[in-house]
């Protein structure tokens, strides 16, 4: 007999094998024709996926309603799509077809080149198709049945797959519609008209498997919606998305370039965009002091061993620099990571429990080898600096400690408006080999790290299962932007492997004058600087609040007769410590105002013959436009003010939000 628990509380039992649709037909013929999919367990699977015949199981029903089912659409209409493309055109041979965070794409081989001029016709066959309202049907079929079937339909690519990526799966799953028919493992909506808008976004190139050493493909991405309305809102939200692009702005505003010479993912700071990032950093720096870290600098080069022994060097090897071989036997590693240069510096001297907690800070500039089409702007670099900071702690002091971390990062971001955030706590997967450490360790470590973010009552804290650190668990701090969009940015993870005898060996004495193990915590209320910086400008439109801003006021003359009177009033603007730039331009004011606004200035103090004549400065601020005429002394306090408090006057919020769903794959 099966038990199905349902969100209710209630329960019902089958003495006969069922699907999740047939549990919803039972409790109603509308929630049945409604559901798109089901929660089994935790795990999303599809509307027809049969149900164990005992035991018991949680499940909940999904329709249009709940975000998970978005996800389900968007894979079913990738299908859509692909189906449509064959209907079109000769040869083709499918590779991957997953979802992304806002749609889908699919991997095609063929002989056309699939452009923009090809997308009516695709969309008038995915129409038709979705018209005809066919059922998604499962086929699942042993191995070497499967390999048959995809050599009949001349899938090359996916036989290859089955051979390669799917050796030690016994019985494969494919899914049917109409001719389609295609290796699968789902889940799909129940039938094609579920779809009610969708939309072709874009084509590009992509190799088989990401290997740019094998095949090149065509990548044709498309989204999908339950409704016409969600589809229109999100390509408003999308073209919001790209007015905000950090390329662009950071571009614009001459903030950072990146150097071909120099090298793909690595920033050159230019001085406008280096002067938010030394802003950010000495608002760190100041916290530091306060809440008692030391700081300390290492170098961007290690031994090899050093990253071995702490389990770096090879675990993360193909995200690293290839070492460099200096004389034979002696190879080093670009930085990859800060922490195990901040072990040796807690190696550097004996330490006593009275030395406890050691609190090590450092702007950390680390090095990892993204593929180069994984590079994106500022969000996805090769080379970036993190506020990074390492405690070294008795186990009495864990809760405190962790604790210290986590309302700091809390503090840094609610300071910069980022007020929209979640926390989320990353666990081990038990049935994963991939950590290091004994399971004690790691029970304790969780259970210490969950029991604090309970007590200190966090928003939105959710536990995921496998998105530990190979070391140990973690709390990320997901924020939310203007356009809904969610950045992982601030994370405290607790550590007691790299102190293990099995690691580093790390001791204290205790005051039993005995050796004990010190634990570890590793912070970084930012994370990347340069990611961090990224999100920023794009949530801001690159309109920083006015401490944070490269240019804070902008002195413009109304006439050549004020230009000396406008100097006067820069010089002693810059006295005040303010960022202060004049334009004494022989254009029109409305030009200058307008000049200023692209540039996103937050004041600008616009004198004239008047002004010259009263000792007054006419002031128009960026947000809330003039302001009037007053003293040089009363606008200076207004802006010291401002800046002081670190006022974001304005979170720039949008009135339209990037619909997303979580990535899914394909086998």
């Amino acid at each position: 007999m099966l038990k199905v628990r349902l969100p209710d509380g209630s329960v019902r039992q089958f003495t006969h094998r069922v699907r999740p649709i047939d549990v919803a037909a039972e409790i109603g013929s509308r929630l049945a024709k409604a559901t798109v999919a089901a929660v089994v367990d935790g795990h999303v699977v599809g509307a027809d996926t049969p149900l164990p015949s005992d035991g018991e199981i949680s499940l909940r029903l999904l329709t249009n309603k709940d975000p998970e089912a978005l996800a389900v659409l968007r894979h079913s209409c990738a299908h859509v799509m692909a189906r449509a493309v064959m209907r079109l055109f000769e040869g083709v041979r499918l590779a991957f077809g997953p979802t992304t965070a806002t749609g889908f794409y699919y991997d095609m081989d063929l002989e056309h080149s699939i452009s923009e001029d090809d997308f009516p016709a695709i969309e008038a066959e995915m129409a038709k198709i979705i018209k005809q309202d066919e059922e998604f049907e499962r086929i699942e079929r042993p191995r070497d049945e499967a390999i048959a079937l995809c050599r009949e339909l001349d899938q090359p690519l996916k036989v290859e797959h089955i051979e390669e990526g799917l050796a030690d799966h016994p019985t494969l799953s494919f899914y049917r519609q109409g001719e389609f028919v295609d290796l699968c493992r789902g889940p799909h909506i129940p039938r094609a008209g579920m779809i009610k808008a969708f939309k072709l976004l874009s084509v590009a190139g992509a190799y088989w498997k990401g290997d740019s050493s094998r095949k090149q493909l065509q990548r044709l991405y498309g989204t999908a919606f339950f409704s016409k309305a969600d589809l229109e809102a999100h390509l408003k939200a999308v073209e919001e998305a790209k007015r905000r692009d950090h390329r662009v702005l950071g571009k614009q505003l001459d903030l950072f370039t990146i150097s071909p010479l120099v090298g793909a993912g690595m920033i050159l700071w230019l001085p406008r965009g280096a002067i938010i990032r030394s802003e950010l950093e000495n608002f760190i720096r100041e916290e530091l002091v306060r809440r008692d870290y030391e700081p300390v600098y290492t170098p961007h080069l290690g031994h090899v061993e050093l990253y071995e022994t702490s389990g770096h060097f090879p675990y993360y090897a193909d995200s690293q620099f290839a070492p460099i071989e200096m004389n034979p036997g002696e190879r080093y590693l670009v930085k990859p990571m800060n922490c195990p240069h901040h072990v040796m510096i807690y190696k550097a001297r004996r330490r006593s429990y009275r030395d406890l907690p050691l609190r090590l800070a450092e702007f950390g500039t680390v090095y990892r080898y993204e593929q180069s089409g994984e590079l994106t702007g500022m969000t996805r670099v090769r080379g970036f600096t993190q506020d990074d900071a390492h405690l070294f702690c008795t186990e009495d002091q864990v809760a405190d400690e962790f604790r210290g971390c986590l309302e700091m990062t809390r503090f840094v971001l609610e300071t910069l408006g980022l007020t929209d955030y979640r926390v989320r706590l990353g666990f081990r997967d038990p049935a994963s080999d991939k950590y290091v450490g004994s399971e004690e360790s790691w029970q304790r470590a969780e259970a210490s790290l969950e029991a604090v973010c309970r007590e200190m009552d966090l928003p939105r804290l959710d536990v995921e299962r496998g998105e530990a650190a190979f070391y140990g668990p973690k709390a990320d701090f997901v924020v939310a932007d203007c356009l809904g969009r969610e950045w992982q940015l601030g994370t405290v993870q607790l550590d007691y492997n790299l102190p293990s005898k099995e690691r580093f060996g790390l001791e204290y004495t205790g005051p039993d004058n005995r050796p004990h193990q010190p634990v570890m915590i590793h912070r970084a209320p930012l994370g990347s600087l340069e990611r961090f910086v990224g999100m920023l400008i794009e949530h801001f439109a690159g309109a920083f609040p006015l401490w944070l801003a490269p240019e804070q006021v902008r002195v413009l003359s109304v006439s050549e007769r004020a230009e000396s009177y406008g100097r006067k009033i820069e010089a002693k603007l810059r006295a005040a410590h303010l960022r202060v730039r004049g334009d004494y331009r022989a254009e029109k004011l409305g030009g200058k105002i307008r000049d200023a606004q692209l540039m996103k200035i937050p004041y600008m103090f616009v004198v004239g013959t008047k002004d010259m004549e009263q000792g007054t400065v006419s002031v128009r601020d960026r947000i809330e436009g003039d302001l009037g005429a007053m003293t040089l002394e009363k606008a200076i306090e207004h802006l010291q003010d401002e800046i002081a408090t670190k006022r974001v006057r304005q979170v720039a919020k949008s009135s339209v939000r990037l619909i997303e769903t979580a990535e899914g794959s394909e086998y």
